[in-house]
């Protein structure tokens, strides 16, 4: 049997993970990096891309800093830095080493996008760019999120037919469904009129009959006064 010690060892542990739990649900709620949910992207060489990257933090920022990385299997450079001072203030670039690079973000509506766009694409542009942010309001804080580009000399077309046979075929049978009901409704309006006609002429037919053949209460049962 457990004795006294041992019961009181329990609060203790419970205590510790509740403590635990209080100091990492801040870092869990914390700063977030995004560059969306396609992670791979394909762009034509000669052209231009955006590449996007929005960061979000529960706490706010203060003089926040970011900066996007090129890594590829044979080098790896800083492309731009910048620092954003608050939420009322627009990104501003610190460090550039391409001019091909624009930075297009904005704090504005609380966007908080450092997304920039590349021009003049070439095939050594192929690789992993990443998108880092730190937050000094956070105690440095860091966090960053990663694409995947790929530049081709041209974009291979998506063979759609099969998608427009599936989406004709099911637009086919909801528009049978719909016919079938819409016939159906009129068979039964239809039949309804029918019986509604039926009952009306059954009452008419019953009320001439008593009159022509004389039966009780109909006018050949009246009889002229007798003459006293």
């Amino acid at each position: 049997m457990p004795g006294a010690g041992d019961r009181g060892k329990a609060p203790a542990r419970w205590l510790g993970t509740g403590l635990l739990g209080l100091f990492l649900l801040p870092v869990t709620l914390s700063l977030e990096v995004s560059v969306g949910k396609a992670t791979n992207i394909y762009a034509v060489n000669g052209t231009e891309i955006l590449l996007p990257c929005t960061f979000s933090s529960c706490f706010g920022f203060e003089d926040l800093h970011f900066r996007w990385t090129y890594n590829s299997s044979d080098a790896f450079k800083i492309l731009i830095e910048g620092t954003v001072k608050n939420e009322k203030s627009d990104p501003k670039v610190t460090l550039k080493d391409d001019d091909r690079i624009t930075l297009v973000g904005s704090t504005k509506e609380k966007m908080n996008n450092i997304s920039i766009v590349l021009r003049d694409l070439e095939f050594s542009d192929t690789g992993k760019y990443t998108c880092h942010v730190k937050n000094p309001k956070e105690n440095n804080l860091q966090h960053h999120a990663t694409i995947f580009l790929q530049v081709v000399d041209r974009l291979e077309e998506v063979d759609n037919t099969v998608t427009l046979i599936i989406l004709a075929v099911v637009g086919g049978v909801i528009g049978l469904l719909i016919l079938i009901l819409l016939i159906k409704k009129l068979i039964v309006f239809i039949l309804k009129k029918t019986r509604e006609k039926k009952k009306e002429c059954l009452v008419s037919s019953s009320g001439n009959d008593n009159t022509e053949n004389g039966l009780p209460g109909s006018k050949a049962e009246e009889k002229p006064p007798s003459k006293v």
